[in-house]
């Protein structure tokens, strides 16, 4: 009763029927078919293939005809070569299909990187430049020593400036407490001053 509930059930997946293949281990039949394929395509194999063919052909052709196991025509050499060779072809397909899923990944893997490249670069080149444009802003060391000269200058003459003013107002000032007799008279000072007295200095007229 179960079983035909789980059967009826459409959220469960139906459990497939007739004749269950064994597993096969991809990743481990592809290393072993490029193991093979790798094998077949060196100048080794070549060379022990000859050397057994040659053999083959010796002793089913020189060797006496109780022990020939093969005689000529060589029907059962022709079926080893034959199931060698339908053997072979798929296995180097299979070791050609593994090697271009490795090429395809590492040229996206290349293509990756070469984009990853080009972001650095031209994430660099916008530094440099942003570096070139704060360089060029930056005080250089000749420009901060004709800099500081000029200041200097200016420094001199301002100290050569007042200098010239104190010796000026000093002069003034040694001027004005000084001895009067050294002054130069002004004419007001013989002089009535304008509300009809005389001057400090005026001398009175003599008595009748």
């Amino acid at each position: 009763m179960a079983d035909q509930r789980r059967a009826e059930r459409l959220d469960l997946p139906r459990e497939p029927r007739g004749v269950r293949l064994p597993r096969v281990d991809q990743e481990t039949f592809g290393r072993w078919a490029e193991g093979i394929a790798r094998g077949m395509g060196t100048a080794l194999f070549i060379v022990y293939m000859t050397l057994v063919l040659v053999l083959w052909f010796v002793w089913n052709t020189l060797a006496p005809e109780g022990i020939r196991f093969d005689p000529y025509t060589f029907t059962f050499l022709t079926l080893i070569l034959s199931i060698q060779a339908s053997y072979a072809a798929p296995l180097i397909l299979l070791a050609q299909n593994r090697q271009s899923d490795r090429d395809r990944v590492a040229l996206e893997e290349d293509r990756r990187r070469a984009t990853m490249q080009k972001a650095d670069t031209e994430y660099l080149a916008r530094e440099i430049a942003a570096l070139r444009i704060a360089l060029g802003e930056v005080a250089t060391r000749d420009f901060v020593r004709s800099e500081l000269s000029r200041l200097a200058e200016e420094l001199d003459e301002a100290a050569q400036r007042r200098q010239r003013l104190e010796r000026r107002l000093r002069a003034e000032a040694d001027a004005r407490t000084g001895d009067g007799l050294d002054e130069p008279r002004d004419e007001l000072d013989d002089d009535h001053r304008g509300d009809g007295t005389r001057g400090a200095g005026a001398s009175r007229p003599p008595e009748s």
